[in-house]
């Protein structure tokens, strides 16, 4: 056999086939600590962990509006359900935190805005992005990006797309429900506003209720995802309540007061206003 002195790729790099894959060796060199809190590790895994949990939900929700393009539904509802899995999981993070008091986190946030300046995990590009996909729309949040041009225009983008929402609507009007003309061609980068006939053609699904229907399968599904958006949005609410409390935080704000009227950013409303319409 001839040496041609070529190495294999498993040969002389210091790693395992798992330590390559999963990248430990840069994994492990992430964690940039700010403060001598015993408690900063635990913190900042979970922020690390929501960050990837973000993007995870954003390419399933893109391969969610790829599956409806084409008018695969049923492929479509299986990707929902994966994301109403990630949502569960991402959501019992929390638990990890839920022993933090005051006294532990505040030398945390300090040694963070000496280090590196104010600012709030809801202002990252990978949160906003997901959030964008919802149907969440909002044009001001675009301009914590601005230090980041290359995410700022990544965001605009977004912002100006189609929601999984815009994607089902468009959809259900090819399958002949009477969705508004208005709504196939809108400004998506506008505030989402509630419609009687959007609610009304969901009213007619549940009224139907029938188990093998593909759309009454979807409906529930976002309302899945819609529950498991809002649990998050609380346990950080009562996080905040409980290891912050109202002081100004988020750009000068009281944190709780800027905090709770996202409560009410409730992702795809004409799924649930419809239920009150079932008799």
């Amino acid at each position: 056999m001839i040496d041609t002195g070529m190495k294999s790729p498993t040969e002389g790099d210091s790693h395992t086939p798992y330590s390559r894959y999963v990248q430990t060796e840069v994994l492990h060199t992430l964690q940039e600590l700010v403060s001598d809190s015993p408690a900063e590790p635990a913190f900042l895994a979970n922020v690390q962990i929501s960050e990837i949990y973000w993007a995870l939900i954003t390419r399933e929700l893109l391969t969610a509006q790829t599956e409806l393009r084409s008018d695969r539904i049923a492929a479509t509802n299986r990707v929902l359900r994966r994301i109403v899995s990630h949502m569960e999981a991402f959501n019992a993070n929390w638990r990890s935190l839920s022993w933090l008091t005051p006294a532990e986190l505040m030398p945390i946030l300090k040694g963070l805005s000496a280090r590196h300046g104010k600012d709030t995990a809801l202002q990252g590009w990978a949160f906003r992005e997901m959030v964008f996909l919802l149907g969440v729309k909002d044009r001001p949040s675009l301009e914590h990006f601005e230090p980041q041009p290359h995410r700022f225009r990544q965001l605009s983008e977004r912002l100006s797309s189609p929601s999984l929402y815009d994607d089902i609507l468009a959809a259900l009007a090819r399958d002949g429900k009477p969705i508004p003309p208005q709504y196939l061609t809108p400004d998506y980068a506008a505030v989402y506003v509630s419609n009687k006939e959007i609610e009304g053609v969901w009213a007619e699904i549940y009224r139907a209720d029938d188990p093998a229907d593909h759309w009454r399968t979807l409906a529930e599904l976002l309302a899945d995802i819609a529950v498991e958006f809002t649990n998050w949005k609380y346990l950080h609410l009562m996080a905040t309540r409980r290891t912050f409390g109202s002081r100004p935080a988020y750009h000068g704000v009281d944190a709780i007061q800027w905090l709770l009227p996202t409560m009410n950013e409730i992702p795809f409303p004409e799924v649930w206003s419809a239920r009150g319409l079932v008799v």
